[in-house]
């Protein structure tokens, strides 16, 4: 059954939410920032080894998902996930893909290797929005 006019624009900004996680290095940049109350762009560039131009860009697509804010103060920026649910959508992601990964053993075994996700800081959840036609989208 085809989208009608009113659904096709809720599927577009769910399409364009996961483009915002449609690369590596945004994965792991959000990972490092889950269970944090925030990093510094620096503290994000030391652990991925991106280039600053790089890093940027990467950041800035994450902002215009809205899946990371930022905040400047001084001379360094910090960036923090704008919803705890987003760590909770990559906890979910790990989970799938290791039962993806279930019938390849060395590749569940390196899946298995990576770095542990943290809870997200319950104080930083904002109130859960009523549910609506976006949300069944």
């Amino acid at each position: 059954m085809p989208l009608s006019h009113a659904e096709r624009p809720l599927y577009e900004v769910k399409a364009n939410l996961f483009k915002g996680l449609a690369h590596p290095f945004r994965i792991r940049l959000l990972e490092l920032l889950t269970g944090q109350s925030e990093v510094s762009v620096a503290a994000l560039q030391s652990e991925t080894g991106l280039e600053a131009s790089h890093l940027s860009q990467h950041l800035s697509v994450l902002r215009r998902h809205r899946l990371v804010t930022s905040e400047r103060r001084a001379s360094h920026v910090y960036y923090r996930l704008a919803d705890p649910r987003v760590a909770t959508l990559l906890t979910a992601a790990r989970e799938l893909l290791l039962g993806i990964l279930a019938a390849d053993g060395d590749l569940l075994d390196d899946a298995r290797a990576l770095p542990a996700l943290p809870l997200a800081p319950v104080s930083a959840a904002p109130a859960a929005p009523a549910v609506d036609a976006a949300a069944r989208a």
